[in-house]
């Protein structure tokens, strides 16, 4: 895996792995662009809270700042960081699953070979 991709998804999950900032995400996709003021009057905290918030998301390519009307700034969601870290969990995934299917196969041929020792035999107990 390419390291820029790591990079992106990384700081991906640790924006999402903080529950106001998934709400903050969650607000503007199902209400769109937002400002700061907005956020914070749809959610439980303060405006300067939600401001630091979205710097990080922001950071992370989350979210993308655009100028709005009287100078204030307006904030929506931006697709691709998600996508990269989606991208790098698909590549996860089949490295695991290679992974696990050769174990399966390897237990799996093991399974059926006959068993060598008797219950008696283990733990040095001899009848």
């Amino acid at each position: 895996m390419r390291p820029d991709i790591e990079a992106i998804a990384e700081q991906v999950f640790v924006a999402l792995a903080d529950p106001t900032r998934r709400a903050i995400l969650a607000a503007l996709a199902s209400g769109g662009p937002a400002t700061a003021t907005d956020l914070a009057a749809q959610l439980p905290i303060s405006r300067q809270a939600i401001a630091k918030h979205l710097a990080l998301l922001s950071d992370a390519g989350l979210v993308m700042a655009e100028p709005g009307e009287r100078r204030r700034v307006r904030y929506r969601l931006s697709s691709a960081p998600m996508q990269v870290a989606q991208q790098f969990l698909a590549a996860l995934a089949r490295d695991w699953e290679g992974a696990l299917g050769a174990l399966r196969d390897h237990l799996d041929k093991h399974s059926q070979a006959p068993m060598t020792t008797s219950l008696g035999d283990i733990g040095g107990h001899h009848g």
